[in-house]
């Protein structure tokens, strides 16, 4: 793999040379004032990039596998039950660890391509008229499979059924690089992680806490000691952590929040639907489809594209690895072989996408299938011509 070329996974991203400078930092004393400056302005920052006045933010140093582990062990007990649909293999993974954890996990199976099922959550909800069900968890951006989901539709069913169940997301392939919106949607814990939209290296699991989740973590029996928000809490009041924080990184999440925010979400967000319409007007040029199964479920993040039956998808990442030093993703679980992926968040432009773009054309070429060389860059080039400049170029 080359080191010189950008990557095209769904992360870890491509990172920018000023993040990598501000995570390398000397050794610092994380009991210090000078720790202080960083941490406070991290927690705001990742409060604004989630559209938050009221949530209160916990970092730790892992990755957002440990963010889904913290949501359920801080506010959940044994035995309780959650609800939750399988519809890929992030959160197929989030319902295994439920499982492991002895909670009883109402399942619905979901197509993979498909979206959260919003109208079964809903007469599910309705049905639990004695509030057995605790929480609900809902993958925003299915990363396997290129899937965005209604989080708000899944918030509006809760509220038809006045249900008080907390609710729980999972936005670690969408924080940061689509429009996400922690209180008008109702969000009690948000997850994500450093490595995709923060742009930052894989280390820190990040989540947001509404005031109700922080009011059941008191009475959770589940146990918890590396991810006990009371203890990360307590360590927030004295400017410090419980334990030994990843400092670098923390610094680099600050300045990873300036960036955002300096460039606007507004304008975060149109570049990533621009770059992900290239990508779009590529798989179509090709004659392929994307694993989505409809154009309101298609991620702004990730592209999941399907092979021919037949065609073993995996080939074509062995073959950008090892015969161009580019890697594209993997399909997972139920979509194995079926699909490879190109993400396209963080650090991206119009440019770089292009040369993904191409790459993927040439091995999808050299491995036989009917593509015309070409087609998928003039598509994707076509797009980025004619849509909106980004903000840097169009202010010049």
């Amino acid at each position: 793999m080359s080191m010189q070329n950008p990557v095209f996974i769904p992360g870890p991203t491509n990172m920018p040379e000023v993040l990598r400078r501000a995570c390398d930092l000397p050794t610092m004393d994380h009991r210090s004032t000078a720790f202080a400056e960083i941490l406070h302005p991290v927690l705001a920052g990742v409060k604004q990039i989630l559209k938050s006045s009221e949530a209160e933010v916990f970092i730790f140093p892992a990755t957002g596998t440990a963010g889904w582990e913290a949501a359920i062990t801080n506010t959940l007990s044994p035995g309780d039950k959650v609800l939750a649909a399988r519809n890929g293999m992030f959160s197929h993974k989030w319902i295994d660890m439920c499982q492991r954890h002895g909670l009883e996990v109402q399942v619905i199976d979901v197509a993979w391509g498909d979206g959260l099922p919003v109208d079964t959550f809903a007469h599910i909800l309705a049905d639990d008229t004695q509030h057995q069900i605790k929480a609900v968890l809902a993958t925003h951006n299915e990363t396997a499979t290129g899937v965005v989901s209604d989080i708000s539709g899944v918030r509006q069913a809760l509220d038809a059924a006045n249900h008080p169940a907390l609710f729980f997301v999972d936005g670690v392939s969408s924080i940061g690089s689509m429009p996400f919106e922690f209180d008008s949607w109702g969000v009690d814990i948000a997850v994500t992680g450093s490595q995709k939209g923060f742009m930052l290296p894989a280390g820190l699991a990040i989540i947001g806490v509404s005031p109700k989740a922080m009011a059941a973590i008191p009475t959770a029996g589940l146990a918890r000691t590396f991810l006990d928000i009371r203890d990360m809490a307590a360590g927030y009041d004295a400017s410090a952590y419980p334990y030994t924080p990843s400092v670098g990184l923390l610094n680099g999440l600050k300045l990873s929040c300036d960036m955002l925010l300096d460039e606007g979400l507004p304008q975060v967000f149109a570049r990533h639907t621009r770059i992900a319409d290239g990508v779009r007007a590529a798989v179509e040029a090709w004659g392929l489809q994307l694993c989505a199964t409809s154009p309101d479920l298609y991620s702004n993040t990730v592209s999941a594209i399907r092979t021919p039956d037949g065609f073993d998808a995996s080939r074509i990442v062995s073959h950008a690895s090892e015969r161009y030093g580019v890697a594209f993703g993997a399909g997972l679980g139920d979509v194995a072989g079926k699909v490879f992926r190109i993400g396209h968040l963080g650090m991206l432009t119009d440019v770089v996408a292009l040369s993904g773009i191409a790459t993927a054309e040439m091995c999808m070429v050299d491995l036989g299938l009917d593509i015309s060389l070409g087609s998928g860059v003039a598509a994707a080039q076509d797009i980025y011509r004619t849509s909106a400049a980004p903000m840097a170029l169009a202010a010049e």
